[in-house]
């Protein structure tokens, strides 16, 4: 909701939050307050929040002789310029044709506008209810600037978004050295910023930090939005945690190069800001054009980090996912990556797809290496036609065969990309990104092609057109394997270099809006070297994203926890893989991988052909077991366990007996349907605490006053784990590995424990939880002890009830992976 309120205030209002500003009366936007519901607030109250001063204050600058106490150093604001005393990091700045780079934008009009239109080059959000779109106009004091300030609220997801315009309405061209999306002003300081980093295989790590003083910045320089900084961020209290305590999220709609930046001035107020990089960037702006910011979204939250997800998970799947397979669950697919890199022919595939279609796959992928004479990763990249010698039938033919199994087919492509080895690089190497002249440093053997040229996305467009209609195609893994270097564009002249990382960005959204609208039935999921692109911007036109190229369950398990907080389950694609795991070679339990994996977009990326037949029993099992279960994994609301500890925050307080600087003692996960009447829990145990028998699952996002029942998943105990323990036991003795070893390990399987309880109340379970059969402590194993060991993870059914007793006394077998 929007109301004005005297002509001059303005307050936006959704379900849960209030988000306020005013007209001083120098034609400045006061920011004055953004937090819980203020329900029914008149204009006097909203007087009562803005700041005061009787007079001018030392070594500050003056805005107007005729106003002394109008100091822009220390106010809060909803835009800030350059020049006029403000000497904070400001929102925009521009030089003119004379050098001058003062801005000061004072109010011209605002209007309630009842729709919201899309913008020319960028994605955004969509479906806002009609009459919940602010315009504020700014024009400069000069004269020859106008600035529109845009607000869109989605009331029942507690998000504003904002979006900024500058118009240059003078006779000469103005150089824009930086335009932000949103800027925050917030009265006080020692926020906790919380940001989400990493690299190439580790990413969405979360590190907070208190704002004190000074600035503290994350930001991308390589072309994407990247794994080094993702543009999610969050602004927490120091008292907040899971369940309490006020927070602000953040997060750009956008794929380039972004900045996220908290400042504390000297007076003690926190600035916040988010949008384009400015490193790298200039933009020209010729007379009569415009130049439109990326829309940054926000939203409050007094009920903590999980507050803040939970709007943004709604957010996101209202909001931005859009298309066939918006709320669509999404098919379990095997990726033939791991399985076979480049190694393969259509023989070899056909093996794999026929294990897979007898496993319950849905939809088979075939990786990298199917076209050119892509052998290796250096060359063929722009080359997009099939291998005849690996595929006679070309995708066609392939697609076909695995149609007749009952799987649905997918390809991956990097379209974005060109090997120096290529026919189109030898016909066009003025269409890749590149200095003339001047050596290349090059990333996985390949060069970026030049998405600001018009003529290369026409081409892209026309080629990946094509390739998806060559074969019957149901899915696109879409990746994009190397950040920017030598970022100079042959197309543009020299003074327009610093619009290349910005208009490739807008030629890399004109290409993929051109195919997801041309194949509207096809499931494309982007993908960048893992993580390097995950954001709003790519998810406006790809309904998932594969998360990291890391599928080690102990990684996967903090990089999915990170992208929990910002990002929902139904857009993160997860792959059980190979043990030992191709990116760590550690060896972990096959029920762990798919206990992390199914706490996503469910996918296999291992050589089905290779697994033992109890392996592939397991895999068949639990793809019968997630299919019951993928509404309300892919679904439903996400909750962290209260307990978790993140360790790089260097706060040790916050962690519990057993954390190290690896790992948390426990992640606790739980998934809850919309109805509140099924929901799956999660526990994983990096590594074992000696002698520590008592271990407690707590869920979230149940309804208190509900009854459900509560079980685990039936599990049997390899012996081999005991080591040569089992002579203990066993009336001959066993060496250990030997082969009576493992015959006896194939014929003799322990009871794990059973955990049952038809009928406890959702208070119960989300106050005391459930105290679970006591951990292998050294002292004796039986099935009343858990063998709950290092890697080792947990999947609990909570359902519910109507009466005191269970309705489904037999769910536990019917639930056995």
């Amino acid at each position: 909701m929007i109301k004005i309120l005297d002509q001059s205030i303005f307050c936006l209002s959704t379900r849960n939050t209030t988000y306020m500003f005013q007209k001083l009366p120098s034609g400045h936007l006061e920011h004055l307050y953004y937090g819980s519901l203020l329900p029914g607030v008149t204009g006097e109250e909203a007087r009562a929040f803005s700041e005061k001063r009787g007079c001018e204050t030392g070594n500050m600058i003056v805005y107007s002789q005729d106003d002394k106490t109008l100091l822009l150093e220390d106010t809060c604001l909803e835009v800030s310029g350059e020049g006029k005393g403000d000497i904070r990091e400001p929102f925009l700045e521009v030089i003119r044709s004379d050098g001058s780079r003062t801005t000061d934008f004072l109010f011209e009009k605002a209007e309630v506008l009842q729709e919201k239109e899309p913008f020319d080059d960028l994605p955004g959000s969509y479906g806002m209810e009609p009459g919940e779109h602010l315009c504020v106009t700014l024009r400069d004091a000069a004269g020859d600037l106008a600035l529109e300030l845009h607000y869109y609220v989605y009331e029942n997801e507690d998000v504003i978004c904002r979006s900024a315009r500058l118009l240059n309405q003078s006779d000469s061209a103005v150089r824009i050295e930086r335009l932000m999306s949103a800027q925050l002003d917030l009265r006080g300081s020692g926020y906790v910023m919380s940001t989400f980093t990493g690299a190439w295989a580790r990413e969405m790590d979360r590190t907070d930090t208190v704002v004190s003083a000074g600035k503290h910045q994350v930001s991308s320089c390589g072309g994407a939005s990247s794994n080094r900084a993702n543009p999610f961020v969050m602004f927490s209290s120091p008292d907040a945690g899971e369940d309490h305590g006020r927070c602000i999220g953040m997060n750009l709609i956008y794929s380039g190069n972004h900045c996220e930046l908290a400042e504390v001035n000297a007076y003690g107020k926190t600035r916040i800001l988010t949008g384009i990089e400015p490193r790298g960037f200039s933009w020209t702006l010729e007379p009569q054009e415009s130049f439109q910011a990326p829309e940054a979204v926000l939203t409050f939250s007094g009920k903590g980090w999980t507050g803040i997800s939970l709007n943004m998970h709604r957010f996101i799947r209202e909001h931005i996912v859009r298309g066939k397979w918006k709320d669509k669950e999404r098919p379990v697919l095997l990726n033939s990556w791991e399985a076979a890199y480049f190694q393969f022919d259509e023989g070899r595939l056909m093996k794999l797809a026929k294990a897979a279609a007898d496993a319950g796959i849905e939809l088979f992928v075939l990786d990298d290496g199917w076209f050119g004479k892509r052998n290796d990763d250096t060359s063929s990249l722009g080359d997009w036609t099939e291998n005849r010698k690996k595929l006679p039938g070309g995708l066609k033919g392939l697609s076909g065969k695995i149609k007749s199994l009952g799987m649905d087919f997918g390809i991956w492509v990097e379209p974005e990309m060109v090997n120096v080895d290529s026919d189109l690089y030898r016909n066009h190497p003025e269409w890749a990104l590149a200095i003339p002249g001047r050596a290349h440093s090059e990333g996985r053997n390949q060069r970026i092609l030049d998405l600001t040229n018009p003529d290369v996305v026409d081409y892209l467009t026309e080629t990946m057109t094509s390739v998806f209609s060559s074969g019957d195609i149901s899915y696109v893994k879409w990746d994009m394997n190397r950040i920017f270097s030598d970022a100079f564009s042959q197309y543009l002249p020299a003074e327009r270099q610093g619009e290349v990382f910005h208009r490739y960005i807008c030629g890399l959204y004109r290409l993929m809006g051109r195919l997801v609208e041309s194949f509207p039935d096809i499931l494309f999921e982007g993908c960048a070297s893992g993580g390097c692109r995950s954001d709003l911007g790519i998810l406006c036109y790809f309904p998932q994203i594969w998360a990291s190229d890391n599928t080690d369950p102990l990684c996967r398990a903090a990089i999915q926890e990170g992208y929990s907080y910002g990002y929902p389950q139904s857009v993160v694609s997860a792959h059980v893989s190979a043990s030992p795991n191709h990116q760590t070679l550690r060896a972990t339990p096959l029920e762990t991988r798919f206990g992390v994996a199914a706490f996503g977009l469910l996918g296999y990326e291992l050589n089905l052909c290779d697994l033992r037949k109890e392996e592939l029993d397991e895999v068949r099992n639990q793809i019968k077991w997630y299919k019951k279960w993928r509404d309300v994994l892919q679904f439903g609301d996400f909750y962290r366990g209260m307990e978790t500890a993140w360790l790089n925050s260097g706060d040790t307080s916050s962690r519990y007996p057993g954390a190290t600087d690896a790992f948390p003692a426990e992640y606790s996960w739980t998934c809850v349907s919309a109805d509140k009447s099924r929901a799956v829990g999660f526990t994983l145990q990096p590594l074992v605490r000696p002698n520590v028998q008592y271990h407690r699952f707590v869920a979230r996002g149940l309804d208190p006053d509900k009854r459900y029942s509560f079980s685990n998943i039936p599990r049997k105990v390899d012996i081999r784990r005991f080591g040569d323990l089992i002579n203990t036991q066993s009336p001959v003795h066993i060496r250990q590995d030997s082969l009576g070893h493992r015959v006896a390990a194939k014929f003799v399987k322990m009871d794990g424990e059973k955990e049952k309880y038809t009928s406890l109340s959702g208070a119960a379970l989300m106050e005391a939880g459930v105290s679970l059969t006591g951990s292998y402590t050294g002292t004796g194993m039986n099935d009343q002890t858990r063998c709950y060991q290092d890697f080792d993870s947990r999947i609990y059914i909570i359902k519910e009830v109507e009466g005191a007793e269970d309705e489904s006394s037999g769910d536990v077998e019917k639930e056995n992976v």
